[in-house]
C-alpha cells in the first residue's frame, strides 16, 4: 500500500514522497480522527506522526526544534545538564574549592591557637658541631627570633673565626651568609653555659668521646636534640643510648630529629618537613614550637626507636642505590632494590619495637626516597663511585664530610643477626664496603636468591 510522507521544513516548505510501508496493516488505525501525537526519536528535532483518513497513508511532519517537548525513550539516557541545569565540571570544582577553603580555615585557626611560649622563653641554643647540617639548623633557629643567641661549638679555629668575622661557614656554605645572632666558639664551657636547648650534630662514631669530654659543662636538665643518624660500631648503640650514657645521666632529656632534609635546601629556605621523636610528649611539643616555621614543618612522634633506626639504615640503603646507578643497571633495578631495602628496614625496625607507620612516614620512606634518589646525598655518592669501580679508601679520602652509611653498614648486619632478620641488600652493601664482594658479584648473588612470597 502506498503511504504519503510529508516533511515540514522550518520555512514551512513541504515535500511529499510516496513509499510502501509494510509495517502497518491495512485495517490498523494508528490514530483516529486525524489526531496527532508526539513520538520521541534520538535526535534534537520534534517529529509529528499524523494518520490520514486512509489507514495506510501516514503523514510524517518533521519540524526541527531546539526545545525538547517529548519524553525520553527507554533507550535514551537523559542529559543531567539539560534535565537539571547542573554542570558536572562546575559542581566538581565547587566541591574542591569548598574542601580547600575548609582546610585553610582549619590551618589558620590552629595557628592562631598554637602556643609560642617556648620560643619566647628561649634565650640561648647551643649547636654541637660545625658541619653542614649543624650549620643549617643553627641558621634556621637563629632566624626564628632576632634576640635568640645561637652558639656553635666547633673544633676548627679557622671555621670559628670565619663564622664570627664574616658570618659564613666557608667549609660548607661559602655562598651563604649566616644570621648575625649566630656566633661560634671552641670553648665548650662558655657554649653550654645557660643554654636552653642543645642541637647535637656530631657524627655518631665520634659522639661518645666528644660528649664525655664536655659532660662536666652539661646541665642535667638540658634537652638534647639529636641531628646525628647512625649506629655506633661494636656497641650497636643509637643516639638515644649514646647521649645519656656518655653524659652519665640516664635522665638527660632526649629528642631525635629526622626526616628528608638536605642542609643546602634548609639554607636556601626551601619548604621542608621533619619529625621530632621523644618519649616525653611535652618535650616533643616544646621542640616542635622551637623549630616549626612557615618553611619547616615539624611533626611529633613517641617512636624514638623507629625514627632512629630508619635514619640509620637509610644511609646504608642509599649506598646500594648509588651502586646501582654507578653500574648503569637501569630504573627497573633501582626500583626493585629500594623496595627490597625498605622491606628489610621495616622487618628489623618492627622486631626492635618500632611502629610500621613510622617506617612509612617522613623519617622512614620520606628520608629513604630523598637519600636514595638525589645526587646531594653523600651516601649515594659513595655508592655511585663504588659502582663505577673506585676504591672505598680513595673515595673517603676525597670527601670533606662523613658518609655515615659506610661505618653503619657493619653494625646494621650485626643488629640484624641479633634480632634474627634476613637483610640481603644491606648485607651485600656491608660485604662490598669490607672489600669482600664486588658490586657485580653482589648483583648476581642477589638476583639468584630464591623466589619467595612478598611480605
Amino acid at each position: 500500500e502506498p503511504s504519503s510522507h510529508s516533511y515540514s521544513h522550518p520555512l514551512h516548505q513541504t515535500t511529499t514522497t510516496t513509499t510502501t510501508n509494510p509495517f502497518f496493516p491495512p485495517k490498523f488505525h494508528f490514530l483516529n480522527n486525524n489526531a496527532s501525537k508526539f513520538y520521541p526519536f534520538p535526535s534534537k528535532s520534534t517529529v509529528f506522526l499524523t494518520l490520514s483518513t486512509s489507514p495506510n497513508n501516514i503523514t510524517h511532519t518533521h519540524t526541527p526544534s531546539c526545545t525538547r517537548t517529548d519524553s525520553p525513550s527507554p533507550t535514551q539516557q537523559p542529559d543531567p545538564v539539560m534535565e537539571t541545569g547542573l554542570d558536572p565540571t562546575r559542581d566538581r570544582r565547587r566541591v574542591v574549592r569548598v574542601a580547600w577553603e575548609k582546610l585553610v580555615r582549619w590551618s589558620r585557626s590552629w595557628r592562631s591557637k598554637s602556643n609560642t611560649d617556648v620560643l619566647q622563653r628561649t634565650k640561648k641554643v647551643v649547636v654541637l658541631g660545625g658541619g653542614s647540617f649543624g650549620t643549617a639548623m643553627a641558621a634556621h633557629v637563629a632566624n626564628r627570633k632576632d634576640q635568640l643567641e645561637v652558639v656553635m661549638l666547633v673544633r676548627d679555629s679557622q671555621v670559628c673565626s670565619s663564622i664570627n668575622e664574616t658570618h659564613c661557614n666557608r667549609n660548607y656554605f661559602p655562598d651563604h651568609t649566616l644570621p648575625e645572632n649566630v656566633i661560634a666558639t671552641t670553648d665548650a664551657k662558655s657554649a653550654l653555659s645557660d643554654a636552653d636547648y642543645c642541637l647535637h650534630a656530631v657524627p655518631v662514631q665520634f659522639s661518645a668521646a666528644f660528649l664525655e669530654s664536655v659532660a662536666d659543662y652539661v646541665d642535667p636538665g638540658l634537652p638534647f636534640i639529636s641531628l646525628s643518624k647512625g649506629l655506633e660500631l661494636n656497641t650497636l648503640r643509637m643516639m638515644a643510648q649514646i647521649i645519656p650514657q656518655a653524659l652519665r645521666n640516664p635522665r638527660q632529656p632526649f629528642v631525635a630529629l629526622s626526616g628528608p632534609s638536605f642542609a643546602l635546601e634548609l639554607m636556601n629556605k626551601l619548604p621542608t618537613a621533619m619529625v621530632v621523636a621523644s618519649k616525653d610528649k611535652k618535650l616533643a611539643d616544646a621542640v616542635q614550637q622551637l623549630l616549626a616555621s612557615n618553611r619547616l614543618r615539624i611533626s611529633t612522634s613517641s617512636d624514638v626507636t623507629g625514627v632512629e633506626i630508619a635514619g640509620a639504615l637509610k644511609n646504608v640503603l642509599a649506598i646500594a642505590a648509588g651502586i646501582v646507578e654507578g653500574m648503569n643497571l637501569g630504573n627497573n633495578s633501582m626500583a626493585a632494590l629500594v623496595s627490597q631495602g625498605c622491606s628489610e628496614i621495616r622487618w628489623l625496625a618492627t622486631k626492635m619495637g618500632a611502629k610500621p607507620t613510622t617506617i612509612t612516614g617522613l623519617s622512614g620512606t620520606g628520608d629513604i626516597m630523598l637519600t636514595c634518589f638525589v645526587n646531594l646525598s653523600r651516601n649515594r655518592t659513595v655508592g655511585v663511585r663504588l659502582g663505577s669501580g673506585e676504591k672505598l679508601e680513595d673515595i673517603l679520602n676525597s670527601m670533606n664530610q662523613v658518609a655515615e652509611g659506610v661505618s653503619t653498614a657493619g653494625a646494621v648486619i650485626a643488629l640484624a643477626q641479633k634480632y634474627n632478620v634476613k637483610m640481603p641488600v644491606l648485607t651485600a652493601v656491608a660485604r662490598i664496603i669490607d672489600n669482600e664482594l664486588t658490586p657485580k658479584k653482589a648483583v648476581y648473588e642477589l638476583m639468584s636468591l630464591p623466589q619467595v612470597e612478598e611480605v
